[in-house]
């Protein structure tokens, strides 16, 4: 077999879409960033360097560094090799990584990291679900609550949130750089009309969000509520 392990440049994008497709539910992340910013690789949100491994004249697995530092795998084989080939072309730093469980340790067992410089190591469950198989919450189903678009004059509140949910979810603590980095993060979001709300009576309740958006499906992320407000099914609803 004739193995070639490359940086993929303009031109491979439709090579890198036949290979991730398969892969869809794994694949989202590298899908929306590459559908959005095509192989050039800057430093601005959603842009990559991407090396892949090539066999027999097809992708067999590739591994892209993002703007943010961050390694995304969908490397069935090589994912060792592509991960470092990865770091060294692109230069910047490695701040960390997203991928298949099983890939994702392969990475790790050859790019070792100090403990205490590990914010989040977890194992996630990926859930799937077909519209046509969603059940609106009886919240919603009543008219007891309102969905939108999160906008402009949301900034401040979200911007709150954000922060909360960063400590929450991966113990970000509160400072005023990563203050900024959450404002940061809501006002592309709301740019992108990737963020959505819930109100109560005219109230913020709950926030939702997608960390991918693809014509063919959309993760779920940055999903938060409030403590004050939570076991009410304000998530749930904002989600649906």
């Amino acid at each position: 077999m004739n193995i070639e392990v490359r940086r993929l440049v303009p031109g491979d994008e439709a090579a890198l879409e036949a290979f991730l497709k398969p892969h869809l539910a794994f694949s989202m992340l590298l899908l929306g960033n590459l559908r959005r910013s095509g192989l050039e690789n800057a430093a601005r949100p959603y842009h990559g360097l991407y090396v892949a491994a090539i066999e027999d004249g097809e992708i067999a697995g590739v591994v892209a560094h993002y703007w943010n530092g961050n390694l995304v795998l969908q490397a069935p084989r090589h994912t060792a090799e592509l991960a470092q080939a990865a770091l060294q072309a692109s230069g910047s730093a490695f701040m960390g990584m997203l991928g298949p469980d099983e890939q994702a340790r392969e990475v790790r067992r050859v790019l070792p990291m100090p403990v205490e410089q590990v914010q989040l190591d977890s194992r996630e469950y990926l859930y799937n679900l077909p519209l046509s198989d969603l059940r609106l919450p009886e919240l919603l189903a009543s008219g007891g609550a309102h969905t939108r678009k999160a906008t402009a004059v949301d900034l401040e509140p979200l911007a709150e949130w954000r922060m909360a949910y960063n400590h929450e979810a991966v113990g970000d603590e509160d400072t005023p750089e990563n203050r900024q980095g959450s404002r940061r993060q809501v006002e592309r979001t709301i740019a992108d009309e990737r963020l959505w709300v819930l109100e109560i009576d005219g109230r913020l309740s709950a926030m939702t969000g997608f960390n991918a958006d693809i014509g063919e499906a959309v993760q779920v992320g940055g999903v938060y509520t409030p403590p004050e407000l939570r076991g009410r099914g304000y998530a749930r609803a904002v989600v649906a």
